[in-house]
């Protein structure tokens, strides 16, 4: 029995690096490649560029799983970034990372390009996308053709703002007929309103107008909608999931890698939302494992788009877990008219008086209380 249980561990350690070592060698010696294409619209607090984030998070998941990538921009060269944490451990990594720094510091002109040698191309967001990337009628061939050869087409946030014109070669618009999705007009709204009134039009509203099946989550949730080789993502949190499901689509096996804390964060509020309760223990009782910070600001803004006594009552409840860790008079405050909303006068009366008591000046606790 003992010489038996012996030969069963060698045949698992043999098997485990056996299955390690075909991943890596399917890391290593894949052959695609993908062109990653970003906005040259950034011009510092004039005029806003892509998303840094979502660059690396999709950068980082092609790199881990051995596909070559391009990087191109309509104008070509260097191009610039929206404001960014570059102390994210994403950031951090494609920052270190001197080959793909050198090719996105002199990117490749869309009218440039060899669509024949791509098997995909994945489109990443930020607000500059709205303004160059639709106009951009070589980048539109570009897409068309990868599609037409059977190639991937993934886009995030406003990066499907690239496909609102492309068109396939019987007249057809890419995105007609199709399951899409993209930064919400909701989303928009809240989070867009420094450049919202300078859009040509909203994106959600210009791909249903195109025939696209538009489909979406709640506010910043990661959202992945597939239809064949089309791939698209909802906002920043669903970067990493788009990239994911074009390296599945090139019939490779992802390699399994660690979820970044904002994305796994945002993961346990969204089972939350989806009636788990057990979710709201678990960043409850692991504060130390998540941000808790983000939780707080998801249930603020999610109380913006409530219309429901759930949705209130969830907002609450991401907002009261996160209280302590912010420690904020303004979240108190929402707190507060949360609580009275929903008919809990004792728990916003105790809301109000601890906040009084911590803050013995502020005036808008002592106005809201005597209203109780």
């Amino acid at each position: 029995m003992k010489m038996l249980k012996q030969h069963i561990l060698v045949l698992v350690t043999l098997f485990t690096g056996l299955m390690l070592t075909t991943l890596q060698l399917q890391a290593e010696t894949s052959t695609q490649k993908v062109l990653i294409v970003v906005s040259s619209n950034g011009q510092g607090e004039e005029q806003p560029g892509y998303e840094f984030g979502e660059f690396s998070k999709a950068y980082m998941v092609f790199k881990n799983n051995g596909i070559a990538v391009d990087i191109a921009s309509p104008k070509g060269g260097q191009v610039e970034a929206d404001k960014y944490d570059p102390s994210k451990t994403y950031n951090a990594k494609v920052l270190d990372d001197e080959a793909i720094m050198a090719k996105l510091n002199n990117t490749l002109a869309t009218n440039s390009l060899d669509a024949t040698i791509y098997d995909a191309v994945f489109v990443v967001g930020g607000k500059g996308a709205m303004f160059d990337l639709p106009k951009d009628t070589a980048l539109q061939n570009v897409i068309a053709q990868i599609y037409q050869q059977k190639g991937i087409v993934a886009a995030v946030c406003h990066g499907p703002a690239a496909l609102v014109n492309v068109k396939l070669n019987d007249g057809s618009y890419l995105v007609a007929n199709k399951a899409i999705n993209s930064f919400t007009n909701q989303e928009e709204k809240l989070f867009g309103q420094k450049w919202i009134n300078d859009f040509d039009f909203m994106l959600e509203d210009k791909l249903a107008e195109r025939g696209a099946k538009f489909q979406s989550s709640e506010i910043m949730l990661s959202h992945v909608a597939i239809d064949g080789r089309l791939i698209t993502g909802q906002n920043p949190t669903s970067t990493a999931d788009v990239a994911t499901a074009l390296v599945e689509s090139l019939g490779l096996t992802p390699v399994a890698v660690e979820v970044e804390l904002d994305d796994k964060t945002i993961a346990v509020i969204a089972k939350f939302l989806a009636g788990d309760k057990s979710a709201l223990e678990t960043l409850a009782n692991n504060q130390e494992q998540y941000l808790i910070s983000l939780v707080g600001m998801y249930g603020f803004y999610f109380l913006k788009v409530a219309d429901t006594r759930l949705d209130f009552e969830q907002s609450l409840a991401l907002m009261t877990v996160a209280q302590k860790a912010i420690n904020s008079p303004n979240l108190d405050m929402e707190i507060a008219k949360t609580q009275a909303r929903l008919g809990q006068t004792a728990n916003a009366k105790a809301t109000l008086n601890q906040l009084i008591v911590a803050k013995p000046d502020f005036k808008p606790a002592q106005t809201l209380l005597k209203t109780l």
